[in-house]
């Protein structure tokens, strides 16, 4: 699914993370994919972005939307045509503030957008997120701002965690009745990330006991990053393979 060069500003976003059994991660993935794995673990999350000015990049910043916008992603790697390793994120979920998104998502843009309700608190460093679908809530967050990278995180240092986020940068999800995965390229000229402390979340798809038992996974870290130019390039469709 090709569309224009699509641009904006990332307002906010945070990267919530979670250590994973890696078998319990390839059981949801496409059969093209294999977990991206540190230290044994696969490493999967959410993604809450808020976006602004959002527009073809041959039109002015005031023609652009804003909207709120979450991603369930799994870190994966792949081999493309010419037998390279690829890297990236496979999104088995999205969900988003935007109307026009919802309608798109999937048939002129790629991926299915769910349209959700986002209450969004954020303020004095300290962030409150709820994401509600159908009257049931998907994700529930509190963070504050920091400058500490927790201790026992599976990455070694901030350093390590931000280089694999920003090499992730390829993102495929599924569309209707397809047997294509559509792919999104997310081009930051300046990634720009800092630790984040998390106080409490919940997630109704990582806190499923049927998909991950209570064993096999763990939240590990979040990083935040704010008002970064950003830009959406397409990626050459693939076949999902079972």
């Amino acid at each position: 699914m090709k569309i224009p060069a699509i641009k904006g500003i990332i307002r906010r976003r945070l990267l919530l993370n979670y250590r994973v059994s890696p078998d319990h991660v390839q059981a949801i993935l496409p059969g093209n994919f294999r977990p991206k794995l540190v230290r044994g673990h696969a490493i999967a999350g959410i993604c809450l972005i808020r976006l602004e000015q959002v527009r073809p990049t041959f039109l002015p910043s005031f023609t652009g939307i804003a909207s709120e916008n979450s991603a369930h992603r799994i870190a994966v790697e792949w081999e493309d045509t010419n037998g390279v390793t690829k890297e990236g994120v496979f999104v088995p979920r999205r969900d988003t503030s935007s109307l026009l998104s919802s309608l798109a998502g999937g048939r002129i843009f790629p991926g299915v957008h769910h349209h959700s309700r986002f209450e969004v608190h954020d303020q004095d460093g300290e962030i409150s997120l709820k994401v509600i679908s159908n009257s049931s809530s998907l994700i529930e967050v509190q963070a504050g701002e920091s400058k500490a990278f927790p201790d026992d995180s599976i990455f070694a240092s901030f350093a390590e965690s931000s280089r694999f986020f920003e090499s992730g940068c390829i993102g495929y999800s599924s569309r209707p009745n397809s047997s294509r995965l559509d792919g999104l390229l997310l081009k930051v000229p300046e990634w720009r990330a800092t630790p984040l402390e998390v106080h409490s979340i919940q997630s109704s798809f990582f806190d499923d006991p049927k998909r991950f038992p209570s064993e096999s996974i763990a939240f590990d870290h979040a990083l935040l990053m704010r008002d970064i130019p950003h830009e959406w390039h397409s990626e050459p469709e693939i076949n999902y393979s079972k």
